[in-house]
């Protein structure tokens, strides 16, 4: 259970909780923290749901589903199984490009910080971008040789102590500068617009950052896989992820309202950005690095289950082909010995490659944050959890409890197409302007 409790905090507390601020300014003093609780609320459900189809057809003692399109294709069949795939392996190359961009800019500010400290505010300090994306894509073709999930337990934790440090440190950091300030910024209403569409947008958006920060749908079938029974997967699941999410969410309120009640109409989109300038800067460098060691881990808790889609699929059509098959043993100085595998290290990092590259084309942190999160957040965490469990359960149309389900899913639906209308405009501005 602590491994998976690990393998969840890796999925969920990662570049989205570090736009929160900005979405709460966004929504204001109510409307901001209901939210987020909101959200935690579909997401604990949904994983619930989600959980129960993890065997089939008995939830105890029927076959596994090792992933979530094997899932989808025993409980709805074929065409929506192809459906589903194109949504989760989109979203998760989609998380990728994220991660990279988040890494770019925490880096960039641990170099922005230095300059400061040492040259003043007034220095002109310069930064490339793509110089930190890449960098980041080069330790991650290496990390991308990790064989599966079930090797990279150490990876997560690791990755789960990166974020509770950068989340305790924007949390303390953002309650010093209230003290500092002797006033608690922000407003019911939240930040200002020049227009009511412009606010409607930025409302939007901000749903968006808050659907990108919680939902793991995504990999919550392989999480679970990684557990033992007794007790039943289902079980230890449901306890792990109640666990987790009330811990993400307790952080994620603390960065969001204190970060706004910090900066108020000035809050930015990424939280320790504000904080670029404030002493002592070394604190502020030591928050940005463990949000870079954190998405190093996170990066691959995303992208292991579809480097095992795409090995699986290529083994299967070309099953004697050595490329694919044939694994050499390699020894480095001071390192354990590993497997190497041709086809493996060519498709491994030719997908760092190309999302290193998207993400240096859309270097947009908070648009391509809303972007991700509406994409997911209805098809993989509300519409697939939902018609899988009606089917999982043999539960009748037009009975008490699929009335119940149905509305739930609609509900999110709405919520994610207003996202969406949001995340795009502000994607299409930012690359205009």
């Amino acid at each position: 259970m602590w491994s998976a409790i690990a393998h969840i905090i890796t999925a969920v507390i990662g570049s989205g909780v570090l736009s929160l601020a900005w979405s709460t300014a966004q929504l204001g003093w109510i409307a901001g923290p209901v939210v987020m609780l909101c959200f935690a609320t579909v997401t604990y459900i949904s994983s619930s749901l989600l959980s129960d189809c993890y065997r089939s057809p008995d939830t105890v003692s029927g076959a596994r589903n090792s992933s979530y399109t094997k899932a989808v294709a025993v409980n709805l069949g074929r065409r929506q199984t192809w459906l589903c795939g194109l949504l989760q392996y989109s979203s998760m190359y989609g998380t990728g490009v994220a991660y990279t961009i988040t890494t770019s800019t925490s880096m960039r500010a641990i170099w922005r910080a230095d300059c400061i400290h040492q040259d003043g505010h007034t220095a002109p300090c310069k930064y490339l971008d793509n110089m930190y994306m890449l960098l980041f894509g080069v330790i991650q073709i290496f990390m991308s040789q990790i064989p599966d999930f079930h090797n990279m337990a150490w990876l997560s934790i690791v990755a789960a102590i990166m974020s509770f440090s950068y989340s305790f440190i924007g949390w303390g950091l953002g309650f010093t500068k209230i003290i500092e300030n002797g006033k608690i910024e922000g407003s019911i209403g939240g930040v200002p617009a020049d227009s009511v569409p412009e606010k409607i947008w930025l409302v939007f958006q901000a749903l968006g950052d808050i659907a990108f920060a919680y939902p793991y749908a995504l990999v919550l079938l392989e999480i679970q896989d990684t557990l033992k029974s007794p007790p039943p997967e289902k079980q230890t699941m449901k306890k792990a992820s109640m666990a987790a999410i009330f811990i993400t969410t307790f952080f994620y309120l603390g960065c969001g309202c204190f970060g706004y009640a910090a900066f108020g109409n000035h809050t930015p989109g990424n939280l320790l950005i504000g904080f670029e300038s404030y002493e002592p800067y070394w604190l502020v460098d030591f928050a940005n690095a463990c949000v870079i060691l954190h998405l190093v881990g996170g990066y691959q808790l995303y992208s292991q289950p579809l480097f095992a889609f795409a090995e699986r699929w290529f083994t299967e059509k070309f099953p004697d082909s050595g490329f694919m098959k044939n694994f050499y043993t390699c020894k480095f100085p001071l390192l354990p010995g590993f497997q190497l595998n041709l086809f493996r290290l060519c498709f491994r990092t030719a997908y760092v490659v190309t999302t290193t590259r998207f993400a240096m084309v859309f270097p947009y942190f908070n648009q391509i944050l809303g972007l991700l999160g509406v994409l997911n957040l209805w098809p993989s965490a509300i519409y697939f959890p939902v018609q899988m469990y009606l089917v999982q359960k043999k539960i009748r149309v037009w009975t008490r409890k699929w009335l119940i389900l149905q509305t739930f899913s609609i509900v999110c639906l709405l919520v994610s197409v207003i996202a969406l209308i949001g995340s795009i405009e502000g994607l299409i501005e930012a690359k205009l302007s």
